[in-house]
């Protein structure tokens, strides 16, 4: 196993008895298989990690690698699941502080003149590459920045600009695609039967990941192990579908509204908000399901930490928890001990951090009466950051379909694009 799941600060009354679901689960399992429920079309990513070739792996790292080696920037243009998953991976592997020679910035994210100003400011003084992800081509946020993005490389390099791109696409249709085949710019494609939230074990999420020097055979290894651990009906051992059955039981039976995503390192933050993308676009929907938000301990513990306490009971916890940090510090003793430090004195931060995280877990639910989940890492690495994404989707699609609801659509996003184009006045709306 690459993750522990653990219920041990959930209490007995909020643990649902897993054998009279054994029915429900092993119903949903089996239509996940066949494909037979809701949004099944998008269920390619279900056998990906097993059937991505490794000539498409090999061709991936050695288009990364010539990046690498002739740019020191490479800009990651997408929106929602076609950066958040590069996005994370990249912060939780690499951390936030980095000395690696090639720099991953992201542009078309944000309508936001400011940031996109000053990104393309940056950019001039950069020896930069792009990689831009779209299925359609069409995408609002992505089309514009691209365009610019387009703009500053013609100015800065002339006709050679092309070779400075890399496409990740639909296969065979789409305005990107065509402006691939007409451009002939590098590119990968996008499966058409995996959404953008699921996306970043495709091309979408290991592109970025090679060029920011990450091991993606050891990523796509871990995805592996988990599609293997996880393909198991039996809710009393399938600890991916215990969790979502938790999470289930919690919503409709005890009646909370709020689940908190809580991690302890700053880089895994972005993962958090993967996180967010994965189960709130996935099951919000009907009027139903978690509103998933989201905390950085112990930083966040110094403002909605009183909240959580003390607050009004509308929220269960479930952290991510990593044991072993890459790197440490030990605390030295201080002759003049004006801090009141010194009774820390030859303890490492990781030790520190891990009592603060203990002793949270401890108060939030003895006192608070807040219910917690832990899912616990080893490490963090490539390998058992694949196993925590692919257990998560897994996770996600049998909570959805325990609701009833298709985790694969999303159409209450439609609706602001319309109400958008609307008021632009693009022809149609």
């Amino acid at each position: 196993m690459k993750i522990d799941v653990g219920f041990d600060y959930l209490g007995e009354k909020n643990l649902p008895n897993f054998n009279r679901y054994k029915r429900k689960i092993a119903s949903i399992d089996k239509m996940i298989k066949e494909r037979t429920g809701l949004g099944n079309d998008y269920l390619g990513w279900l056998d990906y990690p097993l059937s991505i070739s490794t000539s498409l792996l090999d061709d991936i790292v050695s288009t990364a690698n010539v990046f690498r080696s002739k740019y020191d920037t490479l800009v990651v243009c997408g929106i929602g699941g076609s950066y958040l998953g590069s996005k994370a991976s990249i912060d939780a592997l690499r951390g936030l502080k980095t000395t690696d020679p090639m720099e991953i910035v992201y542009l078309g994210n944000s309508l936001d003149p400011n940031y996109v100003h000053e990104m393309l400011a940056y950019l001039k003084t950069r020896n930069f590459s792009v990689c831009v992800i779209s299925k359609s081509g069409t995408t609002t946020e992505t089309s514009v920045s691209f365009r610019l993005l387009k703009d500053l490389l013609k100015e800065q390099y002339g006709d050679k600009y092309r070779e400075r791109i890399v496409a990740v696409t639909d296969e065979t249709s789409g305005a990107l695609r065509k402006e691939v085949n007409n451009e002939g710019y590098k590119a990968y494609v996008l499966p058409g039967d995996i959404g953008g939230r699921y996306s970043v074990m495709t091309p979408v999420g290991l592109f970025p990941l090679a060029a920011a020097g990450i091991d993606i055979k050891a990523f796509m290894k871990g995805m592996n192990e988990a599609r293997i651990d996880c393909d198991n009906s039996d809710i009393t051992t399938n600890k991916c579908y215990q969790y979502a059955l938790v999470r289930y039981y919690l919503h409709t039976r005890k009646k909370y509204k709020v689940e908190m995503f809580n991690v302890y390192e700053p880089r895994l933050t972005a993962v958090s908000e993967w996180f967010k993308q994965l189960f709130d676009e996935s099951e919000g929907k009907d009027g139903k399901a978690l509103l998933l938000t989201s905390c950085t301990f112990t930083t966040d513990l110094h403002s909605l930490g009183q909240f959580i306490q003390e607050g009004s009971k509308i929220l269960f916890e479930t952290i991510l928890y990593v044991k072993n940090p890459d790197n440490d510090i030990v605390i030295k003793e201080d002759p003049e001990n004006l801090d009141g430090l010194n009774y820390l004195t030859g303890k490492s931060l990781s030790f520190i951090n891990q009592k603060a995280y203990i002793g949270t877990l401890k108060a939030h639910y003895e006192n608070g009466n807040v219910p917690n989940i832990t899912l616990t890492l080893d490490k963090m690495d490539a390998e058992n950051l694949g196993y925590l994404y692919y257990f998560l989707m897994k996770a996600c699609a049998m909570s959805a379909y325990l609701l009833n609801v298709n985790p694969f659509n999303q159409p209450g996003v439609e609706v602001y694009k319309k109400n958008m184009f609307h008021l632009l006045g693009k022809e149609g709306y």
